[in-house]
């Protein structure tokens, strides 16, 4: 079962919740695990997670009702629009009155701290999908959520490293002026500077509502910076990359999308992303398993391929499932730190990633690809996009588990 709610729906009309409201004792009899998956339907993010984090969501409630029988899984998007006032208040209301077992997604940072306090306070749980920063599981870790696909230490360490060796020595940062934006910029900067680079200076653009990058392009340029990294995303990366190309500074300069996904340079188009470098979890045309996924969600999104924020919520809930299944959904429903021990102790497996564990610090651990986007006379099908540059290793890919400043994790 599936439910879609904006803000103002839940916050005007009270006819529109009719359908999804339960009755206070009917519920308590129920069996049922409810996970709420709280995204981007109609802003910035909204191609890079939105509807896609919801199909990804359906897909893996269907895999794991079948694989576990007897689990019952319901699916409800809401749609916060990145604000985080709005999404601890619809966070509160739907695990207090409407049995939210798990939150999932989240695609803005500041929203996913709150978040995350919520879900230890009320012994819920949350899997961070869609959020980038790397203090999910540093100052901000916490018993009751996970850190899945991505996030700024990963997204930085790769390029960094590769562009730096390859005598991409000096950085230029347009950040997202907000707590994503600064962290993915800090991250990458640190990176830089300790394989030997240097930043020679950013650009702080106002989240949300930029569209006309010219300005911060210019002094990108004027800097005499090798590298152009863009510390946002969603539709802010899209703009950045095509009026580049239209100043032609892809020519003059290596440009890195820190978080960009594949479902950004769809409508790029190869002409203007060509050259664009990106590190991502996650590939549609890797093999076996992740083409079976891209095919049965392309099936429901009109051909359009998935990313790995929206493969990855199909990985973080099987691996979510499994735990309920093993510990019983009463227990699971009685306590979300309870499933997230269980979840840590076992490894993960599944067709989006493959192997790989859950720290204690609640980093999800898994290989991450550096690409290249192809030239349009290299792409040979649709959705044929990327080259590969270097496979980094799980050991590599994310923070090292004593480096992050987590309290659950023991000296």
């Amino acid at each position: 079962m599936t439910a879609s709610l904006t803000r103002r729906g839940l916050l005007g009309a009270g006819a529109a919740l009719a359908p999804l409201a339960i009755a206070p004792r009917a519920r308590a009899q129920e069996k049922v695990i409810r996970i709420a998956v709280f995204t981007d339907l109609n802003g910035p993010y909204a191609a890079n997670t939105g509807k896609g984090s919801v199909v990804g969501a359906q897909l893996a409630a269907e895999d794991a009702m079948k694989a576990h029988s007897g689990l019952k899984i319901e699916v409800v998007d809401i749609d916060f629009q990145l604000k985080t006032d709005v999404a601890l208040s619809l966070a509160r209301e739907w695990i207090d009155s409407k049995g939210v077992d798990v939150i999932l997604d989240v695609p803005q940072s500041a929203a996913a701290f709150a978040i995350a306090d919520l879900v230890r306070e009320k012994d819920r749980m949350a899997l961070f999908t869609g959020t980038a920063s790397s203090l999910l599981t540093g100052k901000n870790c916490g018993p009751n959520h996970a850190h899945w696909v991505y996030d700024t230490w990963s997204a930085s360490a790769g390029p960094a490293k590769a562009l730096v060796a390859d005598g991409g020595d000096s950085w230029f940062f347009i950040v997202a002026d907000y707590a994503f934006g600064h962290s993915l910029a800090n991250d990458t900067s640190a990176t830089v500077q300790k394989a030997g680079g240097k930043e020679v200076g950013r650009a702080v653009t106002p989240f949300p509502g930029t569209t006309d990058f010219s300005a911060f392009l210019i002094q990108a340029q004027a800097s005499g910076a090798k590298v152009l990294a863009l510390a946002n995303g969603g539709s802010d990366t899209v703009n950045c990359v095509k009026q580049a190309a239209e100043f032609g500074l892809n020519k003059k300069m290596r440009i890195v999308g820190m978080t960009t996904q594949i479902t950004d340079v769809h409508p790029l188009g190869l002409q203007a992303a060509q050259g664009l470098y990106s590190c991502e979890a996650y590939y549609w045309n890797l093999n076996d398993g992740t083409r079976a996924f891209a095919e049965r969600y392309a099936a429901r999104m009109g051909g359009i391929k998935p990313n790995g924020l929206q493969a990855g919520n199909y990985s973080a809930i099987m691996h979510y499932a499994k735990s309920v299944a093993a510990l019983g959904v009463d227990k699971a429903k009685a306590s979300g730190r309870a499933v997230m021990e269980h979840m840590k102790s076992q490894p993960t497996d599944d067709l989006i990633f493959g192997k790989g564990v859950l720290r204690v610090d609640g980093r999800k651990v898994h290989p991450v690809y550096l690409q290249q986007v192809k030239a349009p006379a290299d792409s040979k099908m649709p959705w044929d996009y990327y080259n590969p540059v270097r496979t980094i290793s799980a050991d590599q890919a994310f923070r090292p588990l004593n480096e992050g400043g987590c309290s659950l994790v023991k000296a």
